[in-house]
């Protein structure tokens, strides 16, 4: 049989499918089933197959959209009785030859509720992009960054009508030819690059998404939108450096963190601070120790954005820390408490927190979407579980810590690992504007490298 005329022939399709019942009402008796009966009923499976597969082609290369008006590349809100988000949806995802798009602002209408971002493949058309799983969207109203969830945390300027906003994938030389896990989304404002997200790569691509939600507004469509191949390859390259938010007496080499101060005293730490605070999202993260250098005064931990530079994580109030060369723990002074074993060469240490599960990021963050500082580099996997997770739990509802009731701010429990295993954790008041990765390096030839996503595989 030809399929594909088939296909094409309505009047055929119907006597086939009078057929089908029939050899169906057939083979129901036992023993009924021949030869040339069970051909033409493999026949007809397959040819329902291939209609199946072409009306699946049809939806999967047109673009999709609710409450959203159409006018060649103007798209505009479709007023609704029950006010529901407006959202399209294009037909091609994004791809290493086509990976960027912009919309142009023509009019906020009432409430300038407008986001552009990337949605999977079937994405509810009830949510605006960012506000359901493996999307991510930044929204105009209050430019806020939307990855996975309901919640916003501040990304860039609030826009106005005029303004252009793209987005784009850079994809790297390591993703041509193999799906993905993840890929780094970035998000423009007038044509400058605004900040990088780490988004989950979902099967089928990332497709460019417009939201809309007030009476009003419209906006113009460019999927044709050029961004610069050299500029993106350029920025596509991870040194690391966009990791970082401050690096005192320690040199970036790649993925390693080398001391380079004098060594000389105490007041010759050298401080390495991450861009962005561990959140519910990106709740860990590990070093290993490359080299030990003189005597391995290398240390792990949290601290609050505003932390000394030239401290070790721990020493001083709002920072907490575990210490290599004592297997020490610093809380807040420059007394530590044993807490776990010295670590050396090719030991991996570990920090984290658990966050008790009414945490809310947006409530006990001081950033404001003016931070010139606000880098929201985040991941899709927040599935860290131990044995001992239930008992760190139990220690971040709110209880007194040691019969003293808690300093101002939200407890949580933080962790530290060696090799892997949990070997303590500790109950702290988070401070405003969260905690930030932070590791600390004190002699001569000290290297570490640095993983802010070991459980993403």
């Amino acid at each position: 049989m030809n399929f594909e005329n088939d296909v094409g022939s309505l009047q055929h399709i119907v006597a086939m499918e009078l057929r089908y019942q029939n050899i169906m009402n057939f083979i129901r008796r036992p023993g009924a089933l021949g030869n040339q009966d069970f051909r033409n009923f493999q026949d007809l499976r397959r040819l329902r197959e291939l209609i199946n597969r072409q009306e699946v082609a049809q939806q999967v290369n047109q673009p999709r959209n609710e409450r959203i008006n159409i006018d060649s590349d103007i798209l505009s809100y479709q007023v609704n009785e029950h006010n529901k988000v407006g959202v399209y949806v294009t037909a091609d995802p994004l791809s290493s030859e086509n990976y960027y798009f912009e919309i142009e602002i023509l009019d906020l209408g009432q409430i300038g509720a407008i986001g552009v971002g990337l949605v999977p493949r079937g994405y509810h058309l009830d949510a605006q992009p960012g506000w359901r799983a493996m999307s991510v969207g930044y929204h105009a109203d209050d430019g806020k960054l939307f990855k996975s969830e309901g919640f916003g945390k501040p990304f860039g300027p609030v826009s106005q009508v005029g303004d252009k906003l793209g987005c784009g994938i850079k994809f790297s030389k390591d993703d041509d030819g193999e799906t993905p896990q993840q890929v780094k989304v970035f998000f423009t404002h007038n044509r400058k690059e605004i900040g990088i997200v780490m988004v989950q790569y979902p099967p089928g691509g990332l497709f460019p998404a417009v939201g809309m939600h007030s009476e009003g507004e419209e906006v113009k469509l460019n999927l044709d939108a050029e961004w610069h191949y050299n500029e993106l390859v350029l920025m596509a390259v991870d040194s690391g450096e966009d990791e970082w938010s401050r690096l005192h007496d320690v040199k970036l080499n790649g993925s390693l963190l080398e001391y380079n101060g004098r060594g000389k005293s105490i007041h010759d730490v050298g401080l390495a601070q991450a861009r962005f605070p561990l959140d519910t999202t990106n709740h860990y993260f590990e070093i290993e120790i490359v080299d030990p250098g003189e005597n391995c005064y290398i240390a792990i931990g949290v601290a609050k954005k505003t932390y000394p530079k030239n401290r070790h994580p721990g020493w001083n109030k709002g920072s907490i820390a575990y210490h290599a060369d004592d297997g020490k723990i610093f809380n807040g002074s420059g007394i530590g408490d044993h807490f776990g074993p010295r670590c050396n060469k090719g030991d991996v240490m570990g920090c984290g927190i658990l966050f008790p599960p009414d945490y809310d990021s947006e409530a006990d963050s001081d950033l404001s979407p003016d931070d010139p500082d606000v880098y929201n580099d985040v991941l899709a996997d927040e599935n860290y579980s131990d044995d001992d997770d239930d008992d760190l739990y139990d220690e971040v509802e709110g209880r007194p810590v040691n019969g003293q009731p808690p300093e101002d701010g939200t407890l949580v429990c933080v962790f530290f690992t060696c090799n892997g295993k949990i070997i303590g954790k500790k109950p702290v008041c988070i401070p405003k504007g969260g905690f930030y990765p932070t590791v600390g390096m004190l002699s001569n030839c000290e290297k570490v490298a640095v993983d802010f996503r070991p459980l993403t595989g």
